[in-house]
């Protein structure tokens, strides 16, 4: 089993990355939350990964953090869910937003992820109702509360950049630095994205 990748970050084509750990090179699936918090090519990079072998392929999917791996292989386990849907939970909803559409039993935010229909959303709620495990909603709370980004990431979702766009920005600034050099630095980063 591969669990973890350390390596320099070659090409980033969505959702698939190219990982060259010495001299080898690995082709990643990664959902949109680990894409935008990815540094530029060239730079050094850690993923947690996960394994799925098939008959007809192997394919490796990578995650910022271990919380975001442990809910993909929660997904993954649902009756009706593969690897591209949870994928594409994990790009729509942090995981603090999904265990708290699951807490909630909140189907309407899961129906707009694109791929849920009502009957899939239903059985989720259903089945991950006592299989998430709140150790892995408390690491990324306590992430998020470390930033000390909120305001400017208010700022910049009132220049009318997404939430995504916006939580990529921040993620990159350091915490230590002022208000006003953080939305311009923010600015300058979502500048050359686009």
């Amino acid at each position: 089993m591969i669990g973890r990748l350390t390596g320099i970050l070659i090409e980033k084509h969505p959702p698939q990355v190219l990982l060259d750990v010495h001299g080898i090179g690995y082709e990643i699936d990664v959902p949109m939350s680990t894409y935008y918090d990815l540094p530029v090519n060239g730079m050094e990079v850690t993923l947690y990964t996960h394994l799925s072998i098939r008959e007809d392929m192997h394919l490796l999917f990578g995650f910022a953090t271990e919380p975001e791996r442990q809910v993909f292989r929660q997904l993954i386990k649902v009756s009706g869910i593969g690897a591209r849907t949870a994928l594409a939970l994990l790009s729509g909803l942090s995981v603090q937003d999904l265990y708290q559409a699951v807490g909630a039993q909140d189907s309407a935010c899961l129906i707009k992820i694109p791929g849920i229909g009502k009957k899939t959303a239903e059985r989720l709620l259903l089945e991950l109702r006592d299989k998430l495990d709140s150790k892995v909603i408390g690491v990324g709370a306590a992430q998020s509360a470390s930033r000390n980004g909120s305001d400017m990431l208010n700022a910049l979702l009132s220049l009318g950049y997404n939430d995504r766009e916006a939580n990529w920005a921040v993620n990159q600034i350091s915490p230590e630095i002022s208000l006003t050099d953080g939305i311009r630095q923010a600015l300058q980063l979502l500048s050359k994205e686009r």
